[in-house]
Parts: structure tokens; C-alpha cells; sequence
């Protein structure tokens, strides 16, 4: 049996997680959050955010929101409550 890539593409709001230096994230919605393929909730996946590409992780939360950690060099002047349009590839095992 082989894996297959998995493409899932959707719109969302950025959120700065609170306190100094705090990282801006977009929330992968339920119905397209992968399974947790590695150890602390991590699952790697190829992420677009408004059109930068980049090979990282999603994390799927104690609270179980799976999310995307954008990076200043992604979201640019983006910042908490902006929209994003977001696509994440996966390997669906």
C-alpha cells in the first residue's frame, strides 16, 4: 500500500498566542487538520500562506485545534485577525 499526498486549501484569521515575542498562528480547521503523525502533536506538511511556501509542521493542541505557525517572513505586515488564504500538503498514510 502507498501514501498519498493530500492538498487541503482554506481561509483564516491569524491569532497572536499572548505575551512578549508571541507567535502569530492560523487555525487549520477541524474537517482538514491531518493526523498526528509525530511526537507532541506534530504532523509536517508543505504550507502556502498567501503564496510563501514553506516545509513545516502543524500542531494539534491539549485543546485539539490543530494549528499553523506563521512566521514574520511569511504573514509580512499580517498580524492578529488578519485573513490569510492558507493550503497545507500532507501525506495521508
Amino acid at each position: 500500500m502507498t501514501s498519498s499526498p493530500y492538498i487541503v486549501r482554506f481561509q483564516a484569521k491569524l491569532w497572536r498566542y499572548p505575551g512578549k515575542g508571541g507567535w502569530h498562528f492560523a487555525p487549520v480547521p477541524e474537517e482538514y487538520a491531518p493526523q498526528v503523525t509525530h511526537g507532541w502533536g506534530r504532523t509536517p506538511v508543505h504550507a502556502i500562506v498567501d503564496g510563501h511556501a514553506w516545509d513545516t509542521s502543524v500542531w494539534r493542541g491539549k485543546d485539539g485545534r490543530t494549528i499553523l505557525a506563521v512566521p514574520k517572513a511569511v504573514r509580512g505586515k499580517k498580524g492578529d485577525g488578519d485573513p490569510v488564504e492558507v493550503e497545507i500538503q500532507f501525506t495521508v498514510l
